[in-house]
């Protein structure tokens, strides 16, 4: 997948590898940034990505593992849990409009 236009992002999915500690941090920041606008927020193993994900971010670690899981959607790899650019970002694309970058 190319890329997903901002507006159609509904939902986005924090994947780690057992779907706990960080990644739940993480869901819930984005969740606090995004929380004026019509996206659900979750937190999963990379291995249990759901199907109706539009926007999956991962630590770039499990990058792989989560294109394998969740082939087609947009993934947003990421260095750090808290402040990382690459999360910034994809909050600033959906807040500002644009397009979300496989």
């Amino acid at each position: 997948m190319a890329g997903i236009d901002s507006k159609d992002i509904r939902k986005i999915v924090v994947a780690c590898d057992a779907g706990m500690g960080s990644s739940v941090m993480l869901a819930t920041q984005v969740r606090r940034q995004l929380k004026d606008l019509r996206i659900e927020v979750v937190h999963t193993p990379v291995n249990s990505i759901p199907g109706d994900a539009d926007v999956v971010l991962c630590h770039a670690g499990l990058a792989d593992r989560a294109r394998a899981s969740a082939p087609g959607t947009v993934l947003v790899p990421f260095q750090v849990f808290i402040g990382d650019p690459a999360v910034t970002r994809l909050i600033e694309t959906i807040r500002k409009g644009g397009t979300v970058d496989a």
